[in-house]
Protein backbone atom coordinates (compact mmCIF):
# COMPACT_ATOMS: atom_id res chain seq x y z
CA UNK A 1 0.00 0.00 0.00
CA UNK A 2 1.59 3.42 -1.30
CA UNK A 3 0.95 6.41 0.82
CA UNK A 4 -1.13 9.36 -1.39
CA UNK A 5 1.31 12.57 -1.89
CA UNK A 6 0.96 15.35 0.52
CA UNK A 7 -0.59 18.36 -0.99
CA UNK A 8 1.46 21.27 -1.39
CA UNK A 9 0.59 23.04 1.68
CA UNK A 10 0.98 19.61 3.62
CA UNK A 11 4.66 19.35 2.15
CA UNK A 12 5.40 22.96 2.73
CA UNK A 13 4.76 23.02 6.17
CA UNK A 14 6.32 19.18 7.00
CA UNK A 15 9.39 20.59 5.21
CA UNK A 16 9.12 23.30 7.18
CA UNK A 17 8.99 21.69 10.78
CA UNK A 18 11.57 19.19 9.94
CA UNK A 19 13.77 22.04 8.33
CA UNK A 20 13.21 23.26 12.50
CA UNK A 21 13.83 19.96 13.98
CA UNK A 22 17.13 20.11 12.01
CA UNK A 23 18.17 23.67 13.71
CA UNK A 24 16.89 22.36 17.29
CA UNK A 25 18.83 19.17 16.93
CA UNK A 26 21.93 21.06 15.74
CA UNK A 27 21.55 23.51 18.36
CA UNK A 28 21.53 20.62 20.89
CA UNK A 29 17.77 21.62 22.01
CA UNK A 30 15.13 18.67 23.20
CA UNK A 31 12.31 18.11 20.63
CA UNK A 32 9.17 19.15 21.98
CA UNK A 33 6.48 19.05 19.65
CA UNK A 34 4.74 22.05 20.39
CA UNK A 35 7.99 24.52 20.51
CA UNK A 36 8.67 22.95 16.81
CA UNK A 37 5.24 23.86 15.98
CA UNK A 38 5.90 27.87 17.24
CA UNK A 39 8.82 27.97 15.78
CA UNK A 40 7.46 26.27 12.35
CA UNK A 41 4.62 28.85 12.83
CA UNK A 42 2.08 26.03 12.52
CA UNK A 43 -0.27 24.23 14.72
CA UNK A 44 0.20 21.79 17.05
CA UNK A 45 -2.27 19.88 15.65
CA UNK A 46 -0.19 19.91 12.21
CA UNK A 47 2.73 19.06 13.48
CA UNK A 48 1.04 15.92 15.41
CA UNK A 49 -0.23 14.64 12.09
CA UNK A 50 2.75 14.16 10.89
CA UNK A 51 5.05 13.49 13.67
CA UNK A 52 3.09 11.21 16.74
CA UNK A 53 5.88 11.34 18.47
CA UNK A 54 9.29 13.37 19.14
CA UNK A 55 11.37 10.28 18.52
CA UNK A 56 9.37 10.14 14.92
CA UNK A 57 10.22 13.41 14.01
CA UNK A 58 14.04 13.17 15.26
CA UNK A 59 14.10 9.91 13.38
CA UNK A 60 13.02 12.16 9.90
CA UNK A 61 15.85 14.22 10.61
CA UNK A 62 17.97 11.46 11.06
CA UNK A 63 16.62 9.46 8.17
CA UNK A 64 19.14 11.31 5.57
CA UNK A 65 21.94 10.64 7.38
CA UNK A 66 20.61 6.62 7.68
CA UNK A 67 20.32 6.65 4.06
CA UNK A 68 24.01 7.66 3.20
CA UNK A 69 25.58 5.42 5.67
CA UNK A 70 23.22 2.70 4.10
CA UNK A 71 24.61 4.01 0.46
CA UNK A 72 28.31 3.86 1.48
CA UNK A 73 28.16 0.52 3.18
CA UNK A 74 26.96 -0.85 0.12
CA UNK A 75 29.89 0.29 -1.52
CA UNK A 76 31.66 -0.71 0.96
CA UNK A 77 30.55 -4.03 0.36
CA UNK A 78 31.85 -4.10 -3.55
CA UNK A 79 35.39 -3.07 -2.14
CA UNK A 80 37.44 -6.47 -3.02
CA UNK A 81 39.77 -5.43 0.01
CA UNK A 82 38.08 -6.39 3.48
CA UNK A 83 40.61 -4.54 5.69
CA UNK A 84 40.07 -1.24 3.28
CA UNK A 85 36.31 -2.13 3.15
CA UNK A 86 35.65 -2.24 6.77
CA UNK A 87 38.17 0.43 7.93
CA UNK A 88 36.50 2.94 5.43
CA UNK A 89 32.81 2.10 6.88
CA UNK A 90 33.50 2.39 10.41
CA UNK A 91 35.39 5.57 9.38
CA UNK A 92 32.59 7.21 7.93
CA UNK A 93 30.11 6.04 10.62
CA UNK A 94 32.75 7.32 12.86
CA UNK A 95 32.51 10.95 11.17
CA UNK A 96 28.44 10.60 10.62
CA UNK A 97 28.02 10.01 14.59
CA UNK A 98 30.41 13.85 15.28
CA UNK A 99 28.83 15.85 12.25
CA UNK A 100 24.76 14.90 12.47
CA UNK A 101 23.50 14.96 16.54
CA UNK A 102 20.54 13.39 15.10
CA UNK A 103 22.52 9.81 14.52
CA UNK A 104 23.74 9.48 18.11
CA UNK A 105 20.42 9.24 19.99
CA UNK A 106 18.43 7.29 16.86
CA UNK A 107 21.22 4.89 16.82
CA UNK A 108 21.20 3.96 20.78
CA UNK A 109 17.56 4.13 21.23
CA UNK A 110 16.22 0.53 21.87
CA UNK A 111 12.95 0.83 20.09
CA UNK A 112 11.87 2.72 16.63
CA UNK A 113 8.70 4.99 16.00
CA UNK A 114 9.16 4.76 12.26
CA UNK A 115 9.73 1.26 10.25
CA UNK A 116 11.85 2.74 8.15
CA UNK A 117 14.56 3.50 10.59
CA UNK A 118 14.24 -0.42 11.57
CA UNK A 119 15.08 -1.17 8.34
CA UNK A 120 17.90 0.77 8.05
CA UNK A 121 19.63 0.30 11.13
CA UNK A 122 19.52 -3.51 10.48
CA UNK A 123 20.74 -3.27 7.52
CA UNK A 124 23.86 -1.42 8.85
CA UNK A 125 23.81 -3.32 11.18
CA UNK A 126 23.86 -6.40 8.56
CA UNK A 127 26.59 -4.32 6.81
CA UNK A 128 28.95 -3.97 9.15
CA UNK A 129 28.85 -8.03 10.37
CA UNK A 130 29.55 -8.83 6.74
CA UNK A 131 32.51 -6.28 5.97
CA UNK A 132 33.63 -7.69 9.61
CA UNK A 133 33.24 -11.35 8.92
CA UNK A 134 34.94 -11.09 5.59
CA UNK A 135 38.15 -9.03 7.02
CA UNK A 136 37.97 -12.00 9.71
CA UNK A 137 37.99 -14.01 7.05
CA UNK A 138 40.99 -12.51 5.35
CA UNK A 139 43.01 -13.00 8.56
CA UNK A 140 42.75 -8.79 8.85
CA UNK A 141 40.61 -8.85 11.86
CA UNK A 142 41.77 -10.78 14.97
CA UNK A 143 39.28 -13.61 15.62
CA UNK A 144 37.98 -12.92 19.05
CA UNK A 145 36.03 -9.66 17.90
CA UNK A 146 32.17 -10.37 17.49
CA UNK A 147 30.31 -7.89 15.43
CA UNK A 148 28.12 -6.87 18.11
CA UNK A 149 31.03 -5.25 19.56
CA UNK A 150 31.20 -2.89 16.65
CA UNK A 151 28.52 -0.65 17.54
CA UNK A 152 29.82 0.14 20.95
CA UNK A 153 33.09 1.07 20.13
CA UNK A 154 31.40 3.27 17.46
CA UNK A 155 29.75 4.69 20.16
CA UNK A 156 32.39 5.00 22.15
CA UNK A 157 34.32 6.55 20.24
CA UNK A 158 31.31 9.28 19.27
CA UNK A 159 30.75 9.85 23.35
CA UNK A 160 35.26 9.84 23.43
CA UNK A 161 35.21 13.17 21.21
CA UNK A 162 32.25 14.65 22.51
CA UNK A 163 34.10 14.89 25.88
CA UNK A 164 36.96 16.08 24.41
CA UNK A 165 34.83 18.66 22.52
CA UNK A 166 36.00 21.38 19.76
CA UNK A 167 35.37 22.66 16.48
CA UNK A 168 33.81 20.57 13.74
CA UNK A 169 37.00 20.40 12.00
CA UNK A 170 38.83 19.43 15.67
CA UNK A 171 36.30 16.48 16.46
CA UNK A 172 36.28 14.75 12.96
CA UNK A 173 40.74 14.62 13.63
CA UNK A 174 40.34 13.37 17.09
CA UNK A 175 37.66 11.11 16.06
CA UNK A 176 39.75 9.74 13.31
CA UNK A 177 42.99 9.56 15.58
CA UNK A 178 40.57 7.50 17.71
CA UNK A 179 39.02 5.32 14.77
CA UNK A 180 42.86 4.74 14.11
CA UNK A 181 44.19 3.53 17.76
CA UNK A 182 41.06 1.01 17.59
CA UNK A 183 41.62 -0.65 14.47
CA UNK A 184 45.25 -0.98 15.68
CA UNK A 185 43.85 -3.01 18.01
CA UNK A 186 41.78 -4.91 16.01
CA UNK A 187 44.33 -6.12 14.20
CA UNK A 188 45.83 -10.14 14.90
CA UNK A 189 47.71 -10.80 16.82
CA UNK A 190 51.24 -11.18 15.50
CA UNK A 191 52.07 -15.16 17.05
CA UNK A 192 55.06 -15.53 19.37
CA UNK A 193 56.18 -18.57 17.80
Amino acid sequence: MTTPPLRKDAARNRERIVAVARDLVDQGTALHLNDVARRAGVGVATVYRHFATPEALLETVAAPCLEDLAAHGERALADPDPWRALTHFLSRVVEAQLTDAALPPVAAAAEDALPPTTRLKQALAATGTTLLDRARAAGAVRPDLAAADLVPLMCGIAHAVSVHGGTTGDRIATGNRYLATLLDGMRPVPSRA
